[in-house]
């Protein structure tokens, strides 16, 4: 009996001893000298340069029509038929509606009619004193009947043609009855519908040439300063922020608008990218460019409000370590911050591997082959959107 409790014993006390060891050699870790251990994580480095920073502000913008009319009718009547929409494409002379022409037509039959007649009155006169000149002649006819002959022939001769441009002004003002374009354009709103009365005074719709724009800005007087009649472009984005057309400053207002109390700034434009007139659309006006150090979006961290950068530096021995800078940004602009602080000309910054990199790590730093993003042109005026310095407001424009 006590045989067997000593090998009861002796087997716990071996299963023990078993697994302490395996215990002691999970705490050790790996041994040193192990794959992955101190070995030179390879980046990407980029060398800050200057670059162009804007300073802008944007607004919303109105877009106008440097060719633009409202279209009235020339006569009164009923709306008999509308044969376009808003925003048709119409050409030069084509019809855009029509007011009843009934009693116009009529007028037009009756003065065709007069006309008719005065025709064969002055074709009877002249027949007249063609056979009174051969009377005269032969002394068949006095000299008193015969110039008699002559002014009823003139008469006649006066009749028609007052009767011929009678008709013509008839036709005149039926044509009034026909609405047609002026010139090449997009319709605009059509407030009247079939059946209304309209007069003189009422409004049809209008056309407006989309070919050539303005686009109207209000800024705040303090800014309208800094604006340049020629030099200042102003820049009509999309919304995403994106560009779709730039234009220099034409016009800026010389007081401020008594309402708004802003500066109308007005840039001009040849149409090709399908804006219209009317449409408000985002504004950038930009103030000036400038050079400055700029960091790529994409190489900038963020802690709470501090921004940092990871920056290729000599560690001990000399080897190259990932540091962690703190940096001092200004507003993005084009995927762009502008370096304000903490970072100088030529320092190289990494911008690939961020997440997997700790402060003092050793690291193989490489150039840059190609910035994410930069086959789609970061860089451009229409790429992130926001410019240097935002005029922020609570007016329809963007003003303070």
């Amino acid at each position: 009996m006590r045989l067997v409790r000593q090998g009861v014993w002796g087997a716990w006390l071996a299963a023990l001893v078993l697994a302490g060891c395996h215990s002691s050699k999970e705490k050790q870790g790996p041994p040193q000298g192990g794959p992955g251990a101190g070995q030179a994580m390879p980046v990407e480095v980029l060398e800050l340069r200057p670059g162009p920073v804007r300073e802008t502000g944007e607004y919303l913008g109105t877009l106008i029509s440097r060719r633009s009319i409202t279209v009235f009718p020339q006569v009164a009547g009923y709306v008999q038929r509308i044969v376009v929409k808003p925003g048709d494409r119409v050409k030069q002379g084509q019809l855009l509606l029509e007011v009843d022409p009934r009693r116009e037509r009529a007028g037009v039959q009756s003065a065709q009619a007069q006309r008719n007649s005065a025709l064969a009155q002055r074709q009877y006169a002249l027949s007249t004193r063609k056979r009174a000149e051969e009377l005269l002649r032969e002394g068949l006819m006095s000299r008193q009947d015969y110039e008699q002959a002559v002014a009823q022939a003139a008469a006649a001769e006066a009749s028609a043609r007052a009767a011929e441009a009678q008709l013509e002004a008839q036709r005149v003002q039926l044509g009034y009855y026909l609405v047609q374009a002026p010139f090449d354009g997009v319709v605009g709103d059509i407030p009247v519908k079939r059946g209304d009365y309209v007069t003189s005074q009422t409004a049809l719709t209008n056309v407006d040439q989309s070919r050539a724009l303005e686009v109207s800005v209000q800024v705040p007087p303090e800014r309208a300063s800094e604006v340049e009649v020629g030099r200042t472009p102003v820049e009509v984005l999309d919304t995403e922020g994106k560009l779709v057309v730039s234009a220099p400053v034409f016009f800026v207002a010389p007081t401020p608008d008594p309402r708004t109390q802003l500066v109308e700034v007005k840039a001009a434009f040849d149409n090709t990218v399908g804006l219209r007139a009317g449409m408000v659309v985002h504004a950038r006006v930009v103030y000036d460019t400038r050079e400055s150090l700029r960091l790529p979006s994409f190489a900038a961290m963020q802690q709470s409000s501090q921004f940092f950068a990871m920056v290729a530096a000599q560690g001990d021995a000399g080897t190259t370590i990932a540091q962690r800078r703190p940096v001092k940004l200004g507003e993005l602009q084009d995927n762009y911050y502008e370096v304000l602080g903490g970072l100088d000309a030529g320092t190289p910054v990494i911008v690939g591997s961020l997440q997997q990199l700790r402060d003092g790590q050793p690291i193989q730093p490489k150039p840059v082959r190609q910035l994410p993003g930069e086959e789609q042109g970061v860089g451009g005026a229409g790429d992130a959107g926001t410019g240097g310095t935002r005029d922020a407001g609570t007016g329809p424009n963007g003003g303070r």
